[in-house]
């Protein structure tokens, strides 16, 4: 009958009907054996749950296998469930608290007791682990009541699950079962334990209950699963690469940063010489992108009165990640958490007209949140931070192109550091109260963001709840050298703040019009885009960004004249280039520029000086030949200008090309 069917929407846009009730390993199974069998949750209308649940309501739905971010969610969260079987089989006295998935696998905080955990404990476990997930128990979904719940964790002495269960309704709590393990949770999981056949246990930390400094100190075993051996090695491989990556090592190393927390302070970077250049480069990169579609340069102070941050929301909204307000003469200010309520106010200090529109304001501005001490890491997450925030105001008939435009410029900017780019449109929770704004307002948005990408042919998750209070937003995540994945840009449709700061503009019918507004930003924050390059390029920059460019070493004193001239040619070329004076010998000089990670070592004697030719050595390939130097300084100046990655490198045959 057609009122016990259901239509379900899936990624390809392609519709469906199925009977009311259909499990999501059903809907998989209609598709392929194949898929069914490789299924490990279903997502729909963005909500992640069980195969084996019926569903009773149309929607858009995902078969969520190991290579989708849901697939991965539901595995790990399951991992962490057969972690505390494992526990609990070990160290039967153990109380559990919570056990989440992460970005990158899970984690369970324990209390032990008067027991100490360390790392030597951890291989036991695993071992445990692999054992029970051979068993293939099923993961079994209980509904239960609030005094059933209250009952089981009191009769264990769990005070942390009982105190979780406290603050829920009744109707709304479950259980999850598998082998001898019972945990209260609200899922989703896999159909069985049999599907984790490898994990590794990573570390192990101290974690206040629920983050109460107050409260007792759990244990948190941090890990990670896999459904092959073989992608646990590939890991544990990326593990090791990413040591040698680390940019906190290599922001030291190659003298790009610093952290003064004695004298500054906390998270408040110091730039270096060699930091400096690298991101003035960037900013230099950024704003002719901008100078060339119509972008507008501003400023703005790094404090302002309270009032400001209370009218837009942010002030309300993110009262706990920021600094205290601070007394000035008779009124409150604060250190700025964001750029976009002062562009705001630039944009009202003058009466607008449609004719000017789109503004497109544009600022690297900077900007301070109270980063809790224990989540500070180098340059990627940080107190005091610049932003490379753009605002653009526009006529709703304007705003698909400028969506458009905005996502060109991102993918532009990613191309141009060899970054492959996956895009996640980020909806509100419609089941959550903590976004601005009207719904009608919300739906628009939301639609003109997937008409644009739609339109632009991109490839695109959609993730309910991870857009900001204001409006949803296009994340891009970009994939680093090693495979590693970074959310960076955003792209955010916001008709919030127009309202909240009643922006205006002049229509043709001489009425007054709310604009849209367009939040963007690239690079995101420039520390946080630091970081990422430097473990990206593991700090072999492209020629264009990297600090030194080039290192002149004469094989005497003999030929420090003729080393002085190529020098003068090359810095009145633009390079920034260094002569090594040293008294060294030649393969010392030339070890410790490839130590430095400069990209062009020209060695220079008597033949260079007699035939005005360069010995040319680039870092890592060695020794590339001898080369005129007229021809050596125009196609460095092609590498740069091109902005090459380091993989198109200078070589005999491109330098003898054409």
């Amino acid at each position: 009958m057609p009122g016990n069917q259901i239509t379900l929407t899936f990624p390809d846009s392609s519709e469906k009907k199925f009977q009311k009730g259909i499990t999501g390993y059903q809907v998989a199974e209609s598709i392929s054996k194949g898929l069914a069998r490789n299924a490990l949750s279903v997502t729909i209308d963005g909500n992640v749950i069980d195969l084996d649940l019926p569903i009773q309501n149309g929607g858009e739905i995902e078969i969520n296998t190991w290579d989708s971010d849901d697939g991965q969610y539901t595995f790990w969260h399951s991992s962490a469930h057969l972690l505390a079987e494992a526990v609990q089989e070990l160290y039967p006295d153990a109380k559990f608290g919570i056990g989440p998935p992460i970005e990158n696998g899970f984690y369970y905080d324990i209390d032990f007791g008067e027991r100490k955990i360390s790392s030597e404990e951890l291989p036991e476990i695993e071992k445990k682990m692999i054992e029970l997930a051979r068993q293939k128990s099923r993961f079994i979904r209980k509904e239960v009541s609030k005094s059933e719940a209250l009952d089981f964790y009191r009769k264990k002495e769990n005070k942390y699950k009982v105190e979780l269960i406290e603050e829920l309704k009744d109707g709304e709590i479950t259980f999850y079962s598998q082998g001898e393990f019972t945990d209260l949770c609200m899922g989703p999981h896999v159909p069985d334990t049999g599907v984790i056949k490898a994990a590794k246990l990573t570390s192990v930390a101290g974690a206040y209950w629920r983050g109460d400094v107050k409260s007792k100190q759990l244990t948190r075993i941090y890990g990670i699963s896999f459904p092959k051996q073989k992608l646990l090695s590939e890991y544990l491989e990326q593990v090791e690469e990413a040591k040698k990556r680390d940019h906190k090592k290599l922001g030291k190393d190659l003298g790009i940063y610093l952290m003064d927390q004695q004298m500054v302070g906390s998270g408040l970077p110091l730039w270096l010489p060699n930091g400096t250049i690298i991101r003035r480069k960037l900013e230099e990169y950024l704003r002719q992108l901008q100078v060339e579609r119509g972008y507008q340069e501003v400023i703005t102070p790094h404090i302002a009165n309270i009032k400001l941050y209370e009218t837009s929301g942010h002030y309300p909204y993110y009262k706990d990640s920021q600094f205290n307000p601070m007394k000035v003469d008779d009124d409150e200010y604060m250190l700025k958490p964001m750029n976009c309520p002062h562009h705001h106010r630039i944009y009202d200090s003058q009466l607008r007209s449609y004719r000017e529109l789109p503004v497109r304001l544009a600022e690297f501005g900077t900007v301070y949140r109270y980063e809790q001490s224990g989540e500070l890491n180098g340059l990627s997450r940080v107190r005091g931070f610049t932003q490379d925030d753009a605002h653009i105001y526009c006529t709703h008939d304007q705003l698909k192109q400028e969506i458009k435009n905005t996502i060109e410029l991102t993918q532009i900017v990613f191309e141009t550091f060899g970054m492959p780019v996956d895009i996640r449109l980020s909806y509100r929770d419609e089941n959550e109260d903590k976004y601005g704004g009207k719904s009608e307002f919300w739906d628009r948005a939301q639609s003109e963001i997937r008409e644009a990408s739609d339109e632009m042919g991109l490839n695109y998750t959609i993730a309910r709840g991870e857009a900001s209070f204001y409006g949803p937003k296009i994340d891009f995540i970009i994939r680093d050298a090693i495979g590693r994945k970074w959310q960076l840009g955003t792209v955010q449709v916001d008709y919030v703040m127009p309202e909240r700061f009643d922006l205006t503009y002049v229509g043709a019918d001489n009425d007054k019009h709310r604009p849209v507004i367009i939040h963007r930003a690239p690079f995101g924050s420039m520390e946080r885009f630091v970081s990422i390059l430097i473990e990206h390029f593991a700090g072999d920059f492209p020629l264009w960004l990297t600090p030194l460019q080039i290192q002149l070493i004469p094989v005497s004193d003999d030929y420090l004249s003729y080393a002085r001239k190529c020098a003068k040619e090359l810095q009145n070329r633009g390079f920034r280039i260094d002569i090594d004076e040293r008294n060294e010998q030649v393969g010392a000089k030339i070890r410790d520029a490839e130590t430095t990670k400069i990209p062009y070592m020209l060695i220079v004697g008597e033949k260079e000086e007699n035939n005005n030719t360069v010995s040319v050595r680039r870092h890592k390939l060695g020794d590339i030949g001898t080369f005129p130097f007229s021809d050596f300084i125009s196609k460095v100046e092609q590498e740069a200008e091109n902005k090459d990655l380091p993989t198109e490198i200078l070589t005999e045959q491109t330098l003898n090309k054409n």
